[in-house]
């Protein structure tokens, strides 16, 4: 009797550790969920209504994520709303640069992956005013414009002229409604041949790297990102698909 009753006691507890270990084996394996719109001028990296030609994070995420066999599902958010999902939960990871922080922090909730790609923003203007901006001190105090929701390490020390988009950032400079702006350069380039209106990419505002920022609850998926990344730049697949975009646009 009494060694039945300690087989019973070591098959509940058996039972509770698989119950335990299956729960937590279904909740590794819900999906992740992202965003990586930005704003939808956000050339080349997202390209919005594009099934063919996406965009070269579009591209690369996916690859990445297969190769490091995490699932993942993608919610369509504005900039904005994308930091606020990220600090609460609703979201598990986006694409962003270091450079936009101040002091590059990310901030206790997030760790980054290994860098993916290279990216530079600059203070964009229009000709005539190129001399205005050779320094990145010369924005100090005055009126940028900028992108709703985007991250600005310096923010405090010029005044947000929101738009919606690169594409509406490039307008406002024809239009005088700002004498510069902050873009990078491969969207500031595109949007600048599409729309017929001549800039200059001016004094460099951020120059870093873009990485996956992952919230911290998710570290443990690292190792498996970083080489799958580490791979498809290995194996050249990230070059490809960046030259894919960038190869008509001077730097």
């Amino acid at each position: 009797m009494i060694k039945q009753c300690w087989q019973y006691k070591h098959l509940v507890r058996f039972a509770l550790f698989a119950l335990c270990l299956t729960s937590q084996q279904s909740t590794f394996a819900e999906p992740l969920k992202y965003n990586i719109t930005g704003s939808y001028s956000w050339y080349p990296y997202f390209i919005g209504n594009q099934a063919e030609d996406p965009g070269i994070i579009t591209e690369l995420i996916p690859m990445i994520l297969d190769m490091a066999e995490i699932k993942a599902e993608i919610l369509t958010l504005s900039p904005k709303r994308t930091n606020h999902a990220l600090e609460t939960g609703l979201l598990d990871f986006d694409i962003v640069s270091p450079s936009w922080f101040e002091k590059q922090d990310l901030g206790p909730l997030f760790v980054k992956s290994a860098p993916i790609m290279q990216i530079t923003e600059y203070v964009v203007t229009l000709p005539e005013n190129a001399s205005k901006y050779n320094e990145i001190s010369q924005i100090k105090g005055k009126e940028i414009g900028t992108v709703r929701g985007y991250l600005y390490h310096d923010d405090q020390d010029f005044i947000r002229a929101d738009f919606t988009s690169e594409q509406e950032l490039i307008k406002a400079l024809d239009k005088h409604r700002v004498d510069a702006i902050i873009a990078g350069n491969y969207p500031a380039l595109y949007w600048s041949t599409q729309l017929r209106i001549p800039v200059v990419l001016a004094a460099v505002h951020s120059d870093g790297e873009l990485v996956i920022r992952l919230r911290k609850e998710h570290a443990n998926l690292l190792p498996a990102l970083n080489q799958a990344i580490a791979q498809l730049k290995a194996n050249g697949k990230v070059e490809q698909i960046i030259q894919k975009y960038t190869q008509s646009l001077a730097s």
